[in-house]
């Protein structure tokens, strides 16, 4: 009898296990393929269940990344200036906007910003992230606990490098910006 309850214990662990695991696996679905995303939950809890609200809810479909720095970074994620399918999508405004939901208060953790870290973008204060997000094409140390970091890519790092970069000249800016097709959890 011991040994089905521990044999029994052990598949509920790795059933149980392997579906917590889900829950925070998105993909990202871009022109050059499709990126899978874990999300950080113990460490950025109130940033994770945003990205899942807004991405689960189809709020970032077709939303540009908008300023995209060779070396550094692609930033995306305004769901009202940058939705290149909404009434409201103007691409000169587009990083300006956030969602319909309040601004979060900073979750900064110990997680460091390196190739594939997903980190919320803000103004200069800590307690304004909103919707928007970027993911680091290279380590950038400067911002590790200035800004959440909420996720990693874990596969399909090659098509974020695809991404059309802006003009170094003015602050990353993207003409003709390539755009998220969809963002929703496995």
């Amino acid at each position: 009898m011991n040994k089905i309850f521990f044999n029994f214990l052990i598949i509920f662990f790795l059933v149980t296990n392997q579906t917590m695991s889900e829950e925070n696996i998105m993909i990202l679905k871009l022109k050059d393929g499709d990126v899978k995303i874990e999300l950080f939950e113990d460490v950025a809890p109130n940033h994770v269940k945003r990205i899942k609200d807004l991405a689960n809810s189809g709020k970032y479909d077709n939303v540009v990344f908008h300023r995209v720095i060779d070396g550094f970074m692609a930033q995306t994620g305004d769901v009202k200036f940058g939705k290149s399918d909404s009434n409201d999508f103007n691409l000169s405004r587009a990083g300006m906007g956030g969602s319909d939901f309040p601004d979060l208060n900073q979750e900064f953790n110990s997680l460091p910003h390196e190739r594939g870290t997903l980190s919320m973008a803000r103004s200069s204060d800590p307690n304004s992230a909103n919707s928007q997000f970027f993911i680091c094409f290279k380590p950038a140390p400067f911002l590790d606990r200035q800004y959440t970091v909420f996720g990693k890519v874990i596969e399909g790092m090659e098509f974020v490098d695809k991404i059309k970069r802006g003009d170094e000249n003015n602050n990353g800016s993207v003409t003709d910006p390539d755009k998220i097709i969809s963002f929703k959890s496995l």
